[in-house]
C-alpha cells in the first residue's frame, strides 16, 4: 500500500517557515521515537542545514528503549544534539535546558564577544504532523500556549512563546513532503497518526501492523488479546483471532475488519501492545 499526504495548506506552511528561519538561531526538531527515521522531514535538512540543530525523541516511553537507545546512539554518531522524551512529563525535559546552552554555545560566544551578556536564543520547533510538537512546548514552558490535538493538522500558524529571559521558541505546524520515497515511511507515519485517517485504508494498514509485530514482538498481541494467539504466524489468522475475540463479528458471522482494524490501531497508538520500534537505523536494518 503506497501512501503520500500532501496538503495545500503544508506547501503554504513550508513557505511561512523557510521565511521565519532567517530569524532563526536553532532548530529543534521533534520525531516520534516509534520512527525516528521515518517521521524525520528531509526537507528540515535541506533548508535548515546551516543552523544550529537538537533533536528530540519524543512518546520515548511507548517505544521500544533499546530501538531508542540504538537511534540515540545513531544520530549522536552524526554530530546531532539528541534527547529522548515523553512531552507530557515534565522531567523527561530536565535535561533540554543544558542542552540547548551546548548546542547554543557558539551563538553565545559570539554575542558574548560582541558585549551581548545575555542574549537571547530564538529556537524554531519543527516536526511531521501529530508528533507532539505543541505538548512539547505546553509541558516545556509549564502552561498551555499552544494548540494540542490527537490528529494531525491541530497548529495551521506560527505562534512565537518567550521561555524564561533567554528563550524564544516558535511553533510551527506539523508538514510533510511531497513524496515519501521509501514505502515503509508512509505505513510508518499512518501508523503513529501522522497522516490523515481518512485517506488510509485501514485494513490494510493493520494487516502491515500485525505482520510486523508477528515477526518482530510475537508475545504483543498475545498479550492484549488472548494466549490464543500464541503460534499463529499467517497475519489473516491473527486478525480473525483478534475479531472474534472482541467481537467484532458482522451480522452473517464473518470478522468486521474494519472495526477489529480501528481497535488494533488505536491500541498501538496509545501504547497497549507494550512499547514497540517500528524501524531500526537503516545501517542496522
Amino acid at each position: 500500500m503506497e501512501i503520500q499526504w500532501y496538503p495545500g495548506h503544508m506547501a503554504k506552511a513550508k513557505r511561512n517557515i523557510r521565511e521565519d528561519l532567517k530569524l532563526i538561531d536553532l532548530v529543534i526538531e521533534i520525531v516520534d521515537a516509534r520512527c525516528p527515521d521515518s517521521s524525520r522531514n528531509p526537507d528540515i535538512d535541506s533548508f535548515a542545514k546551516d543552523k544550529l540543530r537538537i533533536l528530540l525523541l519524543n512518546k520515548a516511553d511507548l517505544a521500544d528503549p533499546k530501538g531508542t537507545k540504538d537511534f540515540s546512539c545513531y544520530f549522536q554518531g552524526r554530530d546531532i544534539y539528541t534527547l529522548e522524551i515523553d512531552a507530557r512529563n515534565k522531567s523527561s525535559l530536565k535535561g533540554l535546558s543544558p542542552l540547548i546552552e551546548r548546542a547554543a554555545k557558539p551563538l553565545i560566544d559570539k554575542n558574548l564577544a560582541r558585549g551581548i551578556k545575555t542574549p537571547v536564543i530564538r529556537a524554531m520547533v519543527l516536526g511531521v504532523p501529530n508528533v507532539g510538537k505543541s505538548t512539547f512546548i505546553n509541558t516545556y514552558v509549564g502552561r498551555s500556549m499552544a494548540k494540542t490535538g490527537n490528529k494531525p493538522g491541530v497548529t495551521r500558524g506560527n505562534q512565537w512563546i518567550k521561555v524564561g529571559k533567554r528563550l524564544e521558541l516558535l511553533d510551527t505546524p506539523g508538514i510533510t513532503w511531497p513524496k515519501f520515497e521509501r514505502e515503509i515511511v508512509g505505513l510508518n507515519l499512518a501508523l503513529i497518526g501522522s497522516i490523515n485517517d481518512e485517506i488510509i485504508n485501514t485494513d490494510e494498514l493493520v494487516f502491515y501492523l500485525i505482520k510486523y509485530l508477528v515477526r518482530y514482538y510475537p508475545d504483543a498481541l498475545p498479550m492484549r488479546y488472548g494466549e490464543s494467539l500464541k503460534g499463529l504466524t499467517e497475519a489473516i489468522e491473527v486478525y480473525d483471532a483478534i475479531g472474534v475475540r472482541r467481537g467484532c463479528v458482522k451480522k452473517g458471522g464473518g470478522v468486521d475488519y474494519t472495526r477489529t482494524g480501528r481497535l488494533i490501531l488505536d491500541d498501538f497508538r496509545a501504547g497497549r501492545l507494550g512499547r514497540i520500534t517500528l524501524e531500526h537505523p537503516r545501517e542496522q536494518a
